[in-house]
């Protein structure tokens, strides 16, 4: 150590580094990305030679620049790794399940020591023990489990009690109310915050929630007085469904002067602990500020106190090798440009779009033959229009394989803290979203697929009575499937229980008969509090959850659907519109209006002949298409359109039908006219008006027209009614 650090200072009196840090913090969490997938994907009983020197070339790649850049903290904790990791690769030490969880805490402590040398945050952990474990295990010993990585010098303002504290119990194992104070913030919009008072009123069990600021926020912070009887995990995986986790803090609660840290005229807190200034050079390197006697480390991330497995066989194992997805991340991405741009860039490609459409209508009047250059340019520019939009349109995309990825690890841990053995297994990887979407949908996913593991997968010794493997199993899959990206969750546990569900149901007060059909009784989940938990744990069983991700998931446009079968497993099919800006679309002609109809909804069309049409219960009515009957939806009716003729020709020759498909199902839309194909740029309609039943979006046509973009999904529900 002495001689990087000689090489440190000598490097930094002579050129500025600071220049480089970006790209280094870059690459280092690369690294240890690339590092954690390769750990949770080793073999214990074979491990691979060239995973081994994969392992060891990130840590010391980790190492080297961390050496350079005078950040002694990260090289020590690499170093150490890097002589365990060395040993392993040379076969001079058997890799073990105790050492595989040494090395993912220590991936841990690396980002929380690399963000608080980012300047992303201010706690330190206490890695001494971490260190020892490692030199032990480097010797050939076999140091006592590890306990999780907890923050030790945590700056007082800012930072909150570790979020993994359970509910105190009395001795009776009832859970004893506590008081907590809640910050959230800075918002951009503070009236955020009331979400979270909604949320108490609506599940009774949580607790009571009441302002200590009045109200009235203070530079975007919120500061209420919380009483509950549940966790902090409970609250937090509840709060952070409306409110980013980084904006929320919970405290103990202390005298309420209602200031946050930094604010004019707050209380000075008593001896505030000294903080590293971060100059990025080693002790005694030339130029180097003295160093003060604070502990070196870092801040703890969430999986690191998170994870308190160490000493336990893994459990949960990630697909098989040749199926593992290559490590990506958000911050492993190569965009380098803000959100904002990419947004005014699209929009205005959307523009382009509707100029172009503008463009070929008014050039429909001119005679081809007199205007053959004009028409040629014309055709180019649509081709090049919408050669344009695909590539804007790409940039926003990430492929799932970002999110998908978060979730071996969580598995992991949460298999061994339950006593289970959890393989997890995906499908569909590079099936492409928008990055809007991908942010909204990760927390219900998160959510889904920890109750697969906590409700869903037996125990070992339960699963091999009922003729199972021990190991049970997880999979998560996404597909693009008409106009719909569908995304599943799927277990073969131990499914959901009718008569388990009825009862809980009717013991809450729901009306459950027993007419209801499947579908309806899985659907009870759903309900605000409803859990089948028979013990409370920090894991679950408070209702807290399910009912949220239905609501986060209707708020995107999408539907949750459930199928389960009692003893063979549970899937639940969470089915998302597309987000896209724009969008192929067929125009469709209803008297002198004109509707779209997403492209990729449209199965075919064809002329109604006499006797297709029939009509079955009153005023509902079928129409054959070759060996199927399907409901007919007769826009005119729907939008109260006047259409030209009567309603008893609308079975006549000369009538149009469309057939759509949405949700695995088929309706007939009964137009006027097929008026052709176009790319369409989708404007939020309710944004900018108010929420219009059977309607998606709006768009505007080339002759400077609005026309509204049908919800197909919406339609095939009314159709099946």
């Amino acid at each position: 150590m002495g001689e990087m650090t000689s090489e440190a200072g000598h490097l930094s009196a002579g050129i500025d580094l600071s220049q480089f840090y970006q790209v280094f913090f870059e690459e280092a969490g690369e690294n240890l990305d690339r590092m954690e997938q390769q750990l949770l994907g080793i073999d214990i009983e074979a491990a691979d030679d060239e995973e081994l020197n994969s392992i060891f070339r990130c840590a010391h790649s980790v190492k080297g620049g961390a050496a350079t850049f005078g950040f002694s903290d990260v090289a020590e904790l690499t170093h150490q790794m890097e002589t365990l990791l060395d040993k392993l690769r040379r076969h001079e030490l058997a890799p073990t399940p105790q050492m595989v969880d040494v090395l993912l805490q220590s991936g841990d402590a690396l980002r929380a020591q690399l963000a608080r040398h980012q300047g992303t945050s201010t706690e330190r952990v206490d890695t001494t023990e971490l260190l020892f474990h490692i030199r032990a295990m480097a010797a050939g010993e076999a140091p006592p489990a590890l306990a999780p990585v907890v923050a030790a010098a945590p700056a007082p303002a800012e930072a909150p009690p570790p979020a993994t504290a359970p509910a105190t119990l009395t001795p009776n194992g009832t859970p004893v109310a506590r008081q907590l104070e809640l910050r959230v913030g800075p918002l951009d919009k503070p009236a955020l915050a009331d979400n979270l008072v909604e949320l108490f009123a609506e599940i009774v069990d949580l607790g009571t929630i009441e302002p200590l600021d009045g109200g009235q926020p203070s530079d975007g912070m919120r500061r209420f007085k919380v009483t509950t009887t549940s966790s902090d995990n409970d609250l937090l995986d509840l709060f952070t469904f409306h409110v980013a986790r980084e904006q929320v803090q919970l405290l103990p609660l202390g005298p309420g002067y209602g200031f946050h840290a930094g604010a004019p005229g707050a209380p000075k807190e008593p001896n505030p602990p000294v903080v590293d200034p971060g100059y990025g050079f080693f002790d005694d390197a030339p130029g180097a500020p003295k160093a003060s006697a604070a502990p070196a480390g870092a801040d703890a991330t969430e999986a690191a106190t998170a994870t308190a497995t160490a000493g336990k066989p893994a459990t949960a194992r990630p697909a098989a090798r040749g199926d593992r997805p290559p490590a990506a991340s958000l911050e492993a991405a190569s965009l380098r440009v803000s959100v904002e741009k990419v947004d005014q860039l699209i929009n205005l490609v959307g523009e382009l779009v509707i100029t172009q459409a503008m463009l070929a209508q008014t050039s429909k009047g001119l005679d081809a033959s007199l205007h053959q250059q004009l028409a040629a340019g014309l055709a180019d520019l649509d081709r090049n229009t919408r050669d344009l939009q695909e590539s804007v349109m790409s940039i926003r995309m990430i492929p799932m394989s970002v999110v998908f990825n978060r979730f071996p690890r969580m598995l992991r841990d949460l298999a061994a803290k339950l006593g289970k053995k959890v393989d997890f297994v995906t499908h569909g990887e590079a099936t492409e979203l928008d990055k809007g979407l991908v942010e909204k949908i990760t927390d219900p996913l998160t959510h889904l697929v920890r109750n697969s593991c906590d409700h869903g997968i037996e125990l070992p010794a339960e699963r091999v009575a009922h003729g199972k493997p021990e190991h049970g199993t997880i999979t998560l899959s996404a597909s693009h499937q008409g106009g719909s990206i569908v995304i599943e969750v799927r277990d073969d546990g131990r499914g959901l229980s009718r008569e388990k569900l009825l009862k809980k149901a009717r013991e809450r007060g729901i009306d459950a008969p027993d007419s209801l059909s499947d579908a309806e009784v899985w659907n009870l989940i759903f309900a605000p509090g409803f859990s089948t938990a028979e013990v409370v744990t920090d894991v679950s069983g408070r209702g807290v959850g399910m009912d949220v991700v239905k609501k986060n998931i209707t708020s995107l446009g999408g539907t949750v659907e459930i199928d389960s079968a009692e003893g063979l497993g549970m899937r639940v099919s969470v089915r998302l519109p597309l987000t896209l800006a724009i969008m192929d679309g067929m125009s469709v002609g209803v008297g002198d209006e004109v509707y779209i109809l997403p492209l990729s909804s449209v199965v075919e069309s064809f002329q109604v002949r006499p006797g297709m049409v029939r009509s079955i219960a009153g005023d509902a009515r079928v129409v054959q298409v070759r060996e199927d009957y399907m409901p007919v939806v007769d826009l005119e009716q729907v939008f109260r359109v006047p259409r030209s003729g009567s309603g008893e020709d609308a079975a006549e020759p000369g009538g149009i039908m469309v057939v759509a498909e949405a949700d695995g199902s088929r309706v007939v839309l009964q137009v006027d006219q097929l008026l052709g194909q176009q790319q369409v740029v989708v404007k939020n309609l309710e944004a900018n008006y108010r929420k219009v039943d059977d309607v998606s979006g709006a768009t505007i046509l080339g002759d400077g027209r609005v026309a509204l973009i049908l919800d197909v999904v919406s339609l095939v529900r009314r159709g099946r009614r």
